[in-house]
């Protein structure tokens, strides 16, 4: 269990997909509720297109949910654990109108906390969004919150019954965004966030820490006061050795690099991503970081073995 000297402890997990059950998530909270987790983060995920073949030979487009809504997952998560559920919000595949539906079932349900985030914006079908319909933007997003919290709705009527007004963190990035002309300004976009209401800040996954601490330094000289969280995740597999700087831009150290390299199986990758995962936790403990963040996905078990070296 965590005490006052030791940063808190939260996770993010991905809801299940369809066919599966509720417990699969149960199954991961159960795993790491040992460590008093501050809050739990469930993301969001848009509506995709596959092409079905018709009997005439055609393909028609459908529009598939993979996984059910983030608000019933939080929901289910809240009641039956008592710890914070903190649902992302997200800009692409989802219509304002949509959103404002996510906001009101929310506030009915008492969860107060979100995360929003512009969302995956790599599929063709989300990058040119309907501006009148869809945010480009998180900033935009967190814009429609604010109104929100202030009682109005998006045609600008007064909403009765809003209790409790939304306190949200934004993501940032480490190691820059991938659209970022440059560093600059994506230091200024950080500021933006927190200007505008943002709590914290919840960092992009990276694995050195001096890119981290680098980030943080700029934050903090642009004026930028908030907490900054840094977001970690266990290497699980080979495979992630290549996959992750792809998909998320985040470099793997030369050091931790070469020892994957060394591994014949994915087991040995898995032990040597627990390695470098709780020295690095360490190293941002010994520096005094309020709270450390853990990317779960295909990690928990992983992330369980951190847990119980550093907690």
């Amino acid at each position: 269990m965590s005490d006052n000297k030791l940063p808190t402890f939260s996770f993010e997990i991905l809801p299940p997909l369809k066919g599966n059950s509720i417990y699969k998530v149960f199954g991961i909270i159960d795993k790491l509720r040992d460590f008093d987790p501050a809050y739990i983060n469930i993301t969001s995920h848009h509506s995709e297109f596959v092409y079905k073949e018709q009997p005439d030979g055609s393909l028609r487009r459908l529009s598939v949910r993979k996984r059910p809504g983030t608000v019933a997952i939080a929901a289910a998560i809240q009641n039956k654990y008592g710890i914070k559920a903190v649902p992302h919000i997200i800009c692409k595949g989802f219509t304002k109108e949509e959103t404002e539906y996510a906001l009101l079932d929310l506030n009915f349900l008492g969860i107060s906390n979100l995360f929003l985030l512009r969302g995956d914006s790599k599929s063709a079908d989300t990058v040119s969004q309907d501006p009148e319909l869809y945010h480009e933007h998180a900033t935009d997003l967190q814009q429609q919150v604010n109104l929100f919290n202030q009682g109005f709705s998006l045609d600008g009527t007064r909403l009765e019954g809003i209790e409790t007004p939304f306190e949200y963190g934004m993501a940032c990035y480490p190691e820059k965004h991938e659209e970022a002309p440059n560093f600059e300004s994506d230091i200024y976009w950080a500021k933006k966030k927190v200007e505008n209401g943002a709590k914290y800040l919840v960092t992009q996954m990276f694995f050195d820490n001096e890119k981290y601490y680098s980030f943080v330094d700029r934050c903090r000289a642009a004026g930028i006061e908030v907490p900054i969280i840094p977001g970690v995740k266990p290497v699980v597999n080979r495979n992630q050795l290549t996959v992750l700087p792809r998909v998320f831009r985040s470099d793997i150290p030369e050091p931790f690099a070469k020892e994957l390299r060394k591994c014949t199986t994915d087991d040995q990758a898995k032990a040597v991503g627990v390695e470098w995962l709780t020295e690095q936790c360490r190293d941002l403990i010994a520096h005094g970081v309020e709270g450390l963040h853990f990317y779960t996905l295909m990690g928990t078990d992983s992330v369980r073995k951190v847990a119980e070296q550093i907690y």
